[in-house]
């Protein structure tokens, strides 16, 4: 059972990554107002939302490809650390009373820790003589 619990979600976080990654190179992310105001040293905002975007994709589709979660999990583990900024960078808009007064923006960035532990789990099956035995 635990093999499909991995396979599964790979393809969660895969369709997770694609879909809302698909969202932003059209302009219809809810994210994206939130992505551009944290990033206000790029002058060209929308291009980066673009970017950006297209990279999610990259990371779900690559995640869903077994011989390609390598670089699924390296491409997830370089972006992971700049959807954190706006909790550094806008704290008016990630809190209603700091440290846990989460705005909804605030739940969006905190339940990316669920990401980065499930890429923790993904990544480390890749190793083929990975033993799945659990921890008794």
């Amino acid at each position: 059972m635990f093999i499909y619990g991995i396979i599964f979600l790979r393809f969660s976080i895969g369709l997770i990554f694609v879909w809302f990654g698909f969202l932003k190179p059209f302009g219809i992310s809810p994210a994206q107002e939130l992505v551009t105001n944290t990033v206000y040293w790029f002058d060209d905002k929308v291009s980066f939302v673009k970017f950006l975007g297209w990279w999610e994709v990259v990371i779900g589709i690559t995640m869903c490809i077994k011989p390609l979660i390598r670089i699924s999990i390296f491409l997830l583990f370089l972006q992971m650390p700049g959807t954190f900024l706006p909790l550094v960078l806008l704290p008016e808009i990630c809190f209603t009373n700091f440290p846990f007064g989460l705005t909804l923006e605030g739940q969006y960035i905190i339940k990316n820790l669920i990401i980065i532990s499930a890429g923790l789990v993904i990544g480390g099956t890749v190793n083929k003589s990975t033993n799945y035995k659990l921890i008794e």
